[in-house]
């Protein structure tokens, strides 16, 4: 019997937008993985203390209802659970111990790739999972990443930038066909992103 083929694509998630999923949806079909982890940091190492991040409660809601119903694609709090800063070799880890002989997938952006020796035990990241680089048409490919197994997804160009959809809430513009409607729908709900007052 084939072992279980587990991804795990972490991120911020501050919100999850079109790009997110786009990236998802292709890993786990070119890759035939039969569950592909959304991770939501509980505190995103690389990014605090430069801005202000949404809490992890608010952002693990939005990606709940952004893949609600979406084969194969679960929103994971294990790193909320967890507690404390996110590493994703902790969390490979995790997903190892919970699934004995799965083979693990670790999905991240071109744009990372190249920074991945930084991580926190990048070794460990290596060592227990395939690298999935997803990348855009024309966009370059990472440098050589000796020790990892790489693959490299190409997904369509979608020029959306959390940061941006951020902006876009706060000045009340829309986030249609930016943001899936069900997470739009949870952003409101909880008041996320509104331009203080």
């Amino acid at each position: 019997m084939a072992a279980t083929r587990i991804g795990v694509f972490g991120g911020t998630f501050d919100p999850i937008h079109v790009g997110h999923l786009v990236a998802a949806v292709n890993v786990r079909h070119q890759l035939r993985l039969d569950r592909l982890l959304l991770v939501v940091a509980n505190v995103p190492w690389q990014k605090a203390g430069s801005r202000s991040i949404t809490p992890a409660d608010d952002r693990l809601a939005m990606v709940e209802a952004a893949v609600a119903g979406v084969a194969g694609l679960e929103a994971s709090r294990l790193e909320m659970d967890r507690g404390g800063p996110s590493f994703t070799a902790d969390t490979l880890e995790q997903v190892g111990a919970a699934n004995p002989g799965a083979e693990l997938f670790c999905v991240v952006g071109a744009d990372v790739a190249d920074e991945l020796a930084t991580w926190e035990r990048s070794d460990v990241i290596a060592q227990l999972s395939t690298l999935v680089v997803v990348n855009r048409p024309g966009a370059p490919l990472p440098g050589r990443l000796p020790g990892w197994r790489v693959v490299e997804v190409v997904i369509p160009a979608l020029e959306v930038s959390s940061t941006d959809l951020r902006a876009r809430a706060a000045d009340g513009r829309p986030l249609d066909y930016l943001v899936p409607d069900a997470a739009v729908h949870a952003i409101r709900a909880r008041g996320l992103y509104a331009a203080p007052r």
